[in-house]
């Protein structure tokens, strides 16, 4: 009987045990099935957040870019406005009451002169004999002191770094080969710093004795406002006056090489397979209403705009020689020069015992 209950008991143990050992695998399953879940909904949330991260990033970036297109088109609008309301001022012909009561011009820029260079005279001025920076007029200088040995011109000069390094304007590259006849068009047409490095190198001075040597030859002209601190214009320091720049741009018209230049409105020529074109930075050379003889134009911040002229009066009337230095736009230097040159056309039978009659103002340029 004790046995019988013995093996009962122990039957019920295994039993249990076995059920048991069925029954414990179950639960793991359904902990490891909602594990995997949890991990998928962290995968699927952190893939989310990163998506929405991304898109706010690119929204962000899109709305930046949007910004900074809205503020250069509106910048954009703004200097155009402004550049537009400076050349309506300047196409007015502004003019005062001098101490005699006469009529004369009002200049906006910072100094000008009418210059008669058959006597000498100063036809009309403001501030002409003030010394200040005259930027690429310098250039009438360096093509003055490139001349002065009768160089060849149709010698080949190769561009090194340096004449083109930091060079502001320039239409070559180191490497090309030009002749010295397209470096002084290159000069004085399209006003390229480059160029004028290119000639004071290869001048027989050398550079450092070139830009000597054009101090010098302003103190032989007489130029005492007029000093050089290299070939280009591009150093405050090349400084002169409106009288100084008038008596200049009167001797070196005079010489054919120089003015024959001067008055080319287009220039082109071959570097290789490669065709450089130019045009004139001078506007009245452009347009073709004035008779230059000759003329260079300049500019740098501290110089601001100047235009240098020697022109001649209609109908084939007396020279003058017309300068506005520090103007305060790219068309004031022309206009400045326009109203100068009309107002002195109309006193022309008073100024040099001519008439006038038939006279044509300068026509605007558009």
């Amino acid at each position: 009987m004790t046995q019988t209950r013995l093996f009962r008991t122990f039957r019920l143990i295994c039993l249990l045990a076995a059920t048991s050992a069925v029954a414990l695998p179950a639960v793991p399953a359904a902990a490891q099935t909602t594990s995997a879940q949890k991990n998928t909904s962290r995968s699927t949330v952190r893939k989310s957040a990163s998506r929405s991260t991304v898109r706010k990033a690119t929204t962000a970036r899109t709305t930046a870019a949007s910004a900074a297109r809205t503020r250069r088109a509106r910048l954009a609008r703004a200097k155009a406005a402004a550049a537009a309301q400076a050349t309506r001022e300047a196409q007015e012909p502004r003019f005062k009451l001098d101490e005699t009561g006469a009529l004369v011009p009002d200049l906006r820029a910072a100094a000008a002169i009418i210059y008669n260079p058959e006597n000498g005279k100063v036809l009309w001025e403001e501030n002409s004999n003030a010394q200040r920076s005259i930027a690429s007029i310098t250039k009438v200088m360096t093509a003055l002191v490139f001349l002065e040995t009768n160089p060849d011109v149709n010698r080949e000069v190769t561009i090194v770094r340096s004449d083109v390094f930091q060079a502001s304007t320039t239409h070559i590259r180191a490497g090309y080969n030009l002749t010295v006849d397209n470096l002084l068009h290159l000069m004085l047409i399209a006003s390229d710093n480059a160029a004028a490095r290119a000639l004071a190198r290869v001048s027989s001075y050398g550079t450092e004795r070139f830009i000597e040597r054009m101090s010098e030859k302003a103190k032989e002209l007489g130029l005492e406002s007029t000093s050089y601190a290299d070939p280009s214009g591009l150093l405050a320091a090349n400084v002169s006056s409106a009288y100084d720049m008038a008596r200049l741009i009167t001797i070196a018209a005079g010489d054919e090489r120089i003015s024959s230049i001067m008055q080319t409105p287009y220039y082109s020529f071959n570097v290789g397979r490669r065709t450089i074109q130019v045009h004139s930075t001078n506007q009245l050379v452009m347009k073709g209403d004035v008779d230059v003889l000759g003329g260079k134009t300049g500019f740098i911040s501290k110089a601001g705009y100047c235009l240098a002229t020697l022109l001649r009066l209609p109908q084939g009337g007396p020279q003058v020689a017309v300068v506005v230095l520090g103007a305060r736009s790219n068309a004031g230097r022309f206009w400045e020069t326009r109203h100068l040159f009309n107002w002195l056309s109309t006193k022309a039978n008073d100024v040099f015992g001519t008439t006038d009659a038939g006279a044509t103002p300068a026509a605007a340029v558009n």
